[in-house]
């Protein structure tokens, strides 16, 4: 409404809000095809204009997630001459030179513009914690949901497999020393104490793995970064135990041989190693960013700086 009200004043259509950006880069950002046809078509917007940080509309369409509506936005840009910001000639920013009056103007026509915006238009490094949390959300879902398959076949079919038939006497009539029933483990029967140790890490791995998609779906008020730590925590013991598993199957699929066991002693103890080592430097590195963490929040270590606002920096400079 405001680009059709105002659609023949360029220097209204060109105004940035504060972080630099014309309406034309709002409009991408948002991928609202029909204003952007709109502004090349029937308006004087400045299709090759930087923001703050560098970008023309063009950069910030080729560093948006990929859509369906990105083809044609890609060709509208192009077919009026829309540059990256590497092929327009390097001058100094029209922002820079914006009178300070106009650039009063501009920040509050910009909340309003830029509102629905959010954080898209700003660098990787300055995006909410709400990106990094749901990149967390959604790896942990991945990977809960695999181990909770692959917990759930092992429980179903165990190592050995299953009787397929029942077994309670003999060719003469006279009771076997183990019977069995069809449906019922053989490793149970074989080695009953390392078919319960299976069983136990197997189920922990099962229950941690539903719990974090339990608590992923549950629609609890847990995205925040302490939340996320336990559940990846939880992930750790759904990891672990399957590893655990992973290793009583193999010593059961693994023939008495002298060189055999041999063997597998030797891989089971490297991995072990392996493994504990990796998990030690998993935990002491977490456990170093949330102590830093702490520390900054307390005030005990000075936070992270952040580069200040351009026109804030302008301002300064001509008091």
């Amino acid at each position: 409404a405001l680009a059709e009200a105002f659609g023949k004043d360029d220097e209204f259509l060109n105004w940035k809000d504060v972080d630099g950006n014309t309406i034309l880069h709002i409009s991408v950002a948002k991928k609202q095809i029909e204003i952007i046809k709109f502004l090349l078509t029937s308006t004087g917007v400045n299709v090759n204009a930087l923001n703050a940080n560098s970008f023309t509309a063009l950069d910030i369409m080729m560093q948006s997630p990929r859509g369906l509506r990105d083809m044609e936005i890609e060709d509208s840009l192009r077919s009026v001459g829309a540059k990256s910001a590497k092929d327009v000639r390097p001058i100094v920013h029209d922002w820079v030179r914006v009178p300070r009056e106009e650039r009063q103007i501009a920040r509050r026509l910009g909340s309003v513009l830029s509102s629905k915006v959010g954080d898209s238009m700003k660098p990787a490094a300055q995006q909410k914690p709400s990106d990094w949390l749901g990149r967390r959300r959604s790896s942990l879902m991945v990977v809960a949901s695999l181990l909770a398959t692959v917990a759930f076949q092992a429980g179903l079919t165990p190592p050995g497999g299953v009787w397929q038939d029942d077994l309670e006497v003999d060719e003469n009539g006279n009771p076997v020393a183990k019977p069995h029933s069809v449906g019922t483990s053989v490793m149970a029967y074989n080695q009953p104490k390392e078919y319960g140790l299976f069983m136990i890490f197997n189920t922990i791995a099962f229950l941690a793995s539903l719990s974090i998609i339990l608590l992923l779906v549950s629609g609890l008020p847990i995205k925040r970064r302490r939340w996320m730590w336990i559940q990846m925590v939880i992930m750790w013991v759904a990891i672990t135990t399957q590893v655990v598993t992973y290793f009583i199957s193999l010593r059961h699929m693994s023939p008495d041989d002298i060189n055999v066991q041999g063997t597998l002693r030797e891989v089971t103890s490297i991995s072990v190693l392996t493994w504990l080592t990796l998990m030690v430097v998993v935990f002491v590195g977490n456990c170093i960013r949330m102590n830093l963490w702490v520390l900054r929040k307390y005030g005990y270590i000075k936070p992270k700086e952040e580069s200040a606002p351009i026109d804030d920096e302008l301002e300064e400079g001509e008091k």
